[in-house]
């Protein structure tokens, strides 16, 4: 029986670029297979059949996703893209980078390692921070109401000036903020795979989590 197969953007890429979602569903069904489009939120009850596969750019997403439904495995967009030879990548030129890895992902290094391939075919050069990968250290988002707020403000400082690189690529949206607030110039992933500008946008702290919260509750 074939693998049903989907795309999860993520609420948090939804919100910042939903224009790119449709470029990667285009390209996956182009150069993987067939892949529907899911839209429900990870925190919510995904309803899909057994066995269904789902395709995330989110760190989050993937670790609830495969963590709280049954039967649901999942894959990153990273993965994917670095399993292809199809993919038109941009030349940065030996740009230099560091990269923060995000904490849902910090138990799989398939995922760190087609991070920095993909930075490699875009000939980005990187230059990494003590504590990546499998020891990665949180931005300082994942403290947003554990801790008072300005707390949160000075380990996304410290989490940012641990960065040996003032250009820090990410693959979470959230960390895009956190690394505004430590103070450093964040990079998506998916932005540097399109050849697009990371925006900032809302990034104070619980504006932004509060219209995370309204799409989440929406979707």
């Amino acid at each position: 029986m074939m693998v049903k197969t989907y795309f999860n953007p993520g609420c948090a890429l939804r919100i910042y670029k939903p224009a790119i979602e449709r470029k990667i569903l285009e390209f996956l069904n182009r150069n993987y297979g067939e892949v529907a489009l899911h839209q429900i939120c990870c925190r919510h009850e995904p309803r899909l059949e057994a066995g269904s596969l789902i395709i995330n750019v989110c760190a989050g997403c993937d670790r609830r996703f495969r963590s709280l439904y049954e039967g649901i495995s999942t894959i990153s967009l990273w993965e994917v893209l670095d399993g292809l030879d199809t993919f038109q990548y941009p030349d940065y030129q030996g740009l230099t980078m560091s990269i923060h890895d995000p904490c849902p992902v910090r138990e799989k290094p398939q995922v760190h390692q087609a991070v920095r391939n993909l930075l490699k075919k875009m000939n980005i050069d990187v230059i990494e921070t003590k504590f990546c990968g499998t020891r990665s250290i949180c931005c300082g988002d994942d403290f947003y109401t554990k801790l008072p707020l300005e707390t949160v403000h000075q380990k996304m400082k410290e989490r940012a000036n641990a960065m040996p690189c003032e250009d820090v690529c990410v693959y979470c949206v959230s960390c895009i903020k956190s690394m505004v607030i430590g103070g450093k110039t964040p990079r998506h992933l998916i932005d540097l795979l399109m050849g697009e500008t990371t925006e900032p946008q809302v990034y104070d702290t619980v504006e932004w989590h509060g219209q995370l919260q309204d799409y989440i509750d929406r979707h």
